[in-house]
C-alpha cells in the first residue's frame, strides 16, 4: 500500500474512534419544575435524541425534591409575583444563561423569553420559544394596559430571533403566525408522552364511599373565574355525588370558604398538589373529569388544558366548557360532553344526566383509549426535533 493511501486509511480510522459530541441545550421555565409536565416531556425527548440538558426553574417554599437524569438548577427569588418577580427572574436568568456552556437556548413561555433573547443575541446562539399559552391575553393583565403593552412589545422584539416557535393549540399557533408574520409555528399539544399503566385508587382508599358518583377537578391553575366557583355551587344541587379538587391556585381560599358556608365539607374534598403519578392514581378513581374555563379572554378561548389529556390518559370521561380547541377535541374523539353554559344549575343538570346514563359514560371511557392510542407527545414533537437538527 502506498504511503498516501496508508495515511488516508489511518485518518479515517482515527476519526471513527472520536466520540460524538453532544449538543448542549439550556432550558428555562418560570414554573416549579417538579410539577411542570410539559417541560419534563421536552427534556425526556431531547435527552433521548442525545442532547445534553441543563434545566433552570424556580424553587418555591412548597417545592418538592426532584431527581432527574440531567442537570437542574432551581432559583429562589425574593419576589413571587408582579413586576419585581419578572424583573428578578429575568435578571437572574440572563446572567446565568450568558455564562452557561450551551449550543441552544430554549425559553418556556414569554416570561423567560427576554433573558433568553439577550443571552442568545450576545452569544450568537439559536433560540427556541415554547409558548405555553397566549400570554399577552391572560386575564391577569387585561385591565393593566401598560403591563400588557410591555409584554406585547417584548414578544414582538424577541420572537423574530427565534429559530423555532411552538405552542399548545392550533388556534394559538395561527394567532402567533398572523400577529408576528411567522412562517411556521409548530403545534405541540400537552399530550401524554406515552400510554402508561395507572394503578387507580379505589374510592374507599381516598376516603369516598364506593357508591358515590366521583367528579374530579385537578391542575396547578385552579384560579378565580375558571368555573370552579360554579362547580362548588352545583354540588349543593346534586345527590350521591362527591367533588375531588386536586392541586392549587388562587381560587382555593374562596372555594374552601364557599364549601364551609354551604355545609359541603362532606361533599367537596380538597387535596394539595402532588407528584404526577400520585395525581393520576387519584384521577383514575373518578367517574368524570371536569374542565370549566370560561370564555372571558383569548387565552382561555383558545386554550387546550393539560387536564383534558390527563383525564383521557386515566380513562375518565370529560365534561368541559364550550371553548374552541376543547370542544373540537371532545367532539372528534367523543370522550365526553360540552357544557352549554356556566351556571351552577346547568352544571348540576349535566352531572345528574351523566350519573343516570352509565352506558353513555362507558362509551366515552372507551373512546379515551382511542385518543391516547392516536395521539402522543413523541409523534407531535418529532417535527420540532427534525428542525432542531438543522440549527447551527
Amino acid at each position: 500500500m502506498k504511503w498516501r493511501e496508508m495515511r488516508v486509511v489511518k485518518l479515517v480510522n482515527t476519526s471513527l474512534l472520536l466520540p460524538e459530541v453532544k449538543k448542549r441545550i439550556t432550558i428555562s421555565v418560570s414554573n416549579d419544575i417538579s410539577t411542570d409536565q410539559r417541560v419534563q416531556k421536552q427534556c425526556r425527548a431531547l435527552q433521548n435524541e442525545g442532547y445534553e440538558i441543563a434545566l433552570y426553574g424556580r424553587l418555591l417554599p412548597n417545592s418538592k425534591p426532584v431527581s432527574r437524569p440531567y442537570f437542574m438548577k432551581r432559583f429562589k427569588l425574593l419576589f413571587n409575583k408582579g413586576f419585581l418577580f419578572y424583573a428578578a427572574l429575568n435578571t437572574k436568568l440572563f446572567f446565568t444563561l450568558l455564562f452557561a456552556k450551551t449550543d441552544i437556548y430554549y425559553a418556556n413561555d414569554l416570561d423567560t423569553l427576554p433573558a433568553n433573547y439577550l443571552a442568545s443575541l450576545l452569544r450568537r446562539k439559536p433560540l427556541i420559544y415554547d409558548s405555553h399559552e397566549y400570554f399577552t391575553e391572560v386575564p391577569e393583565i387585561q385591565n393593566k394596559p401598560l403591563v400588557k403593552s410591555i409584554w406585547k412589545f417584548a414578544e414582538r422584539v424577541c420572537i423574530g430571533r427565534c429559530a423555532i416557535v411552538m405552542t399548545v393549540s392550533g388556534s394559538i399557533a395561527e394567532l402567533l403566525q398572523e400577529t408576528y408574520g411567522l412562517e411556521k409555528v409548530f403545534l405541540v399539544r400537552n399530550l401524554p408522552y406515552e400510554k402508561i399503566n395507572i394503578q387507580p385508587y379505589s374510592k374507599g382508599e381516598i376516603g369516598i364511599d364506593q357508591n358515590q358518583f366521583l367528579v374530579v377537578l385537578q391542575g396547578a391553575g385552579i384560579n378565580v373565574d375558571r368555573g370552579a366557583e360554579e362547580l362548588v355551587e352545583a354540588m349543593a344541587l346534586v345527590k350521591n355525588t362527591t367533588l375531588l379538587i386536586i392541586g392549587d391556585g388562587d381560587a382555593l381560599p374562596l372555594l374552601k370558604k364557599m364549601v364551609g358556608e354551604m355545609s359541603l365539607t362532606e361533599t367537596v374534598i380538597f387535596k394539595p398538589k402532588m407528584p404526577f403519578d400520585e395525581m393520576m392514581r387519584h384521577t383514575a378513581a373518578a367517574d368524570l373529569g371536569v374542565s370549566l374555563d370560561k370564555n372571558t379572554n383569548l387565552n382561555y378561548r383558545f386554550s387546550l388544558p393539560n387536564k383534558i389529556f390527563d383525564y383521557a390518559l386515566a380513562e375518565v370521561p370529560v365534561l368541559a366548557s364550550d371553548l374552541v380547541e376543547v370542544k373540537k377535541l371532545i367532539l372528534e374523539f367523543k370522550i365526553g360532553e360540552v357544557l352549554p353554559e356556566h351556571s351552577a344549575k346547568a352544571i348540576a343538570q349535566k352531572l345528574m344526566e351523566l350519573q343516570a346514563d352509565r352506558s353513555r359514560l362507558a362509551e366515552y371511557k372507551k373512546n379515551t383509549k382511542r385518543l391516547i392510542e392516536s395521539l402522543n407527545w413523541q409523534t407531535e414533537y418529532k417535527p420540532v426535533l427534525e428542525k432542531m437538527k438543522t440549527l447551527g
